[in-house]
């Protein structure tokens, strides 16, 4: 790792491991059989912020650690298929509304993979949050976590966030952070799911910021300079965000459509829409998945930012999806992140419910 990405992601940690010293959390890795995992599991005990749970073979993983030298002390490793709840998590399983009516067989061995039963963990309080994908593709968590985790009626489709540290890049959010989103899971969002992209993102940008974030909704055009109908549509949707934020009397601004460089340079905005200030988008909200999703690998790649996550949003418990090339610090700093998102969802449902 290079000074520039190991202080991107200084940046972005330090803040979450000071908070969890003092709240620590629970968080299920979904796919512990990886040295990686070890290795962040072991740093996150060190650093006295997480309790970690590992699930896969234990005698393989306990193996990987010793042959590696890692100290595995106070890291809790699970086989779901031997587990003490399997036998719990099975019977609920076969009562919800999925699974009714399947073969005992068919729901255990549901059960038994890794995904699903840390899905399961999470919602049943035997952990606080979740980190997963770092082995699979992001559908086969995707799927355990829709089907095991209740969804927040408020959000109508799950989506994802990627933070992205860069404070060694100008213009780059107002704290050398920016969030990105959707950037996992809606192709092509519609008016009403762009508006609740940008409110949500929001809500998770003031939460890791500790202030009022600046939303911009992105496209091709500022403000009508292009008439086309995906600037209309994006227009149209942070007018509806607005509305949305207001209702819920959001402290954070809302733009768009905005162009790039406006949303992220002053003098650019000044230029574009003189009298604006917007000054420095926190969050960006992308058109497409597809925007979104490039825009974010050309930044980690060729700009050097540092991503976490992707965090998603719309389950009613702290979880992120990871992906498979992740760095150690990545999953280091996706787990403190989701980790104190719990401490916020603890602190709003004290007794594990939401309506």
């Amino acid at each position: 790792m290079n000074d520039a990405t190991s202080q991107a992601a200084s940046r972005f940690i330090e803040p979450l491991i000071e908070k969890l010293r003092r709240h620590p959390k629970r968080v299920v890795f979904t796919e512990g059989e990886d040295l990686r995992i070890l290795r962040v599991a072991e740093r996150l005990v060190a650093e006295q912020a997480v309790v970690p749970i590992l699930l896969g073979d234990r005698a393989r993983i306990l193996g990987m650690a010793s042959d590696e030298g890692i100290n595995m002390r106070f890291v809790k490793v699970i086989n779901p298929a031997s587990s003490s709840d399997f036998d719990l998590f099975r019977a609920r399983l076969e009562k919800t509304a999925r699974y009714r009516g399947r073969s005992p067989s068919a729901v255990a061995e549901l059960v038994g993979r890794p995904h699903y039963f840390g899905a399961m963990m999470t919602q049943y309080g035997q952990a606080d949050a979740l980190v997963g994908g770092n082995l699979a593709m992001p559908s086969t968590l995707f799927r355990a976590v829709i089907h095991a985790i209740k969804p927040m009626p408020s959000i109508p489709k799950l989506f994802g966030v990627t933070a992205l540290s860069a404070p060694h890049l100008e213009h780059f959010g107002g704290n050398g952070v920016l969030f990105l989103a959707d950037t996992g899971l809606v192709p092509d969002p519609s008016v009403e799911e762009l508006a609740t992209i940008a409110v949500e993102t929001g809500k998770l940008a003031r939460h890791f910021l500790g202030r009022a974030p600046r939303v911009a909704l992105l496209s091709h055009s500022t403000k009508g300079s292009a008439v086309t109908e995906p600037a209309r549509r994006v227009a149209a949707a942070a007018v509806l965000a607005r509305e949305k934020a207001s209702a819920e009397a959001l402290d954070f601004r809302i733009e768009g459509e905005l162009q790039a460089d406006v949303a992220l340079d002053p003098a650019a905005c000044e230029v574009k829409l003189p009298g604006n200030r917007f000054k420095s988008a926190d969050v960006l909200v992308f058109p497409s998945l597809d925007a979104a999703h490039i825009s974010m690998k050309l930044l980690q790649h060729c700009a050097g930012a540092q991503n976490f996550g992707q965090f998603l949003v719309g389950m009613a418990r702290p979880l992120a999806q990871v992906p498979r090339t992740a760095s150690e610090d990545t999953l280091y700093g996706t787990a403190a992140a989701v980790a104190v998102e719990a401490i916020k969802a603890h602190e709003l449902y004290p007794d594990g419910e939401v309506s």
